[in-house]
């Protein structure tokens, strides 16, 4: 249970975090660094308890790589579903809701979503995978930092397109935010997953004899 706990714990401070910055219209580059910061700091909090996924598609990546029990991922996914929930309530009562209404995704607009979130939804599982579970980087102390960085780059380079999620739970947690419409979550749920799947698949081939 702990494990599933920290899995809480982390995907609510991720998500409280961009409720927080991103409902409010944060200027500049505020959103994306503190976004980024918060996921670095809570992976090296919760790492060495559950492996600190705190999202969907990493732990479907981390489960084909091989290194998450078939028995947690569902667990994983619940835990971090409701944290996102849970932080996606609370910051609604710290910022309240956006000014308007998120703007349904048509047309064209679709695909250019799915494939920024499917890209940089793989980079974040295949950094994951590289800096958190394979045997060349075993005992870094560099791990969280390399995630973070890579949603905060994500953040950066895709945000405007397909408002930077890279995470299942996060889109749930944004819909609950009236950040993105209900009516697209599904454009998020395949992209990230389909991203954190390919990566896994990417991992097992350039890293062959990592078992």
């Amino acid at each position: 249970m702990n494990k599933y706990i920290a899995e809480l714990i982390g995907t609510f401070f991720l998500v409280l975090t961009i409720g927080c910055t991103v409902i409010p219209g944060a200027p500049g580059v505020i959103p994306p660094l503190a976004i980024g910061a918060a996921l670095m700091v809570m992976v090296f909090a919760g790492g060495h308890v559950s492996g600190a996924h705190f999202n969907p598609a990493v732990t479907l990546a981390v489960f084909l790589r091989g290194r998450c029990a078939a028995k947690d991922v569902v667990p994983y996914w619940i835990f971090q579903i409701i944290g996102a929930v849970l932080a996606a309530l609370a910051a609604k009562f710290l910022v309240g809701l956006p000014a308007k209404e998120p703007a349904a995704i048509t047309g064209e607009a679709t695909g250019k979503v799915l494939l920024a979130e499917f890209l940089f939804t793989f980079a974040l599982a295949y950094v994951v995978l590289n800096v958190a579970t394979a045997k060349g980087t075993s005992g870094n102390s560099f791990y969280g930092l390399a995630i973070g960085l890579t949603v905060m780059t994500g953040a950066f380079a895709v945000g405007g397109i397909g408002s930077g999620v890279f995470n299942p739970a996060v889109a749930v947690g944004a819909c609950v935010m009236s950040l993105i419409s209900w009516a697209n979550i599904w454009i998020y749920l395949v992209a990230n997953l389909a991203g954190g799947a390919v990566a896994a698949v990417v991992f097992k081939v350039l890293n062959a004899d990592d078992k």
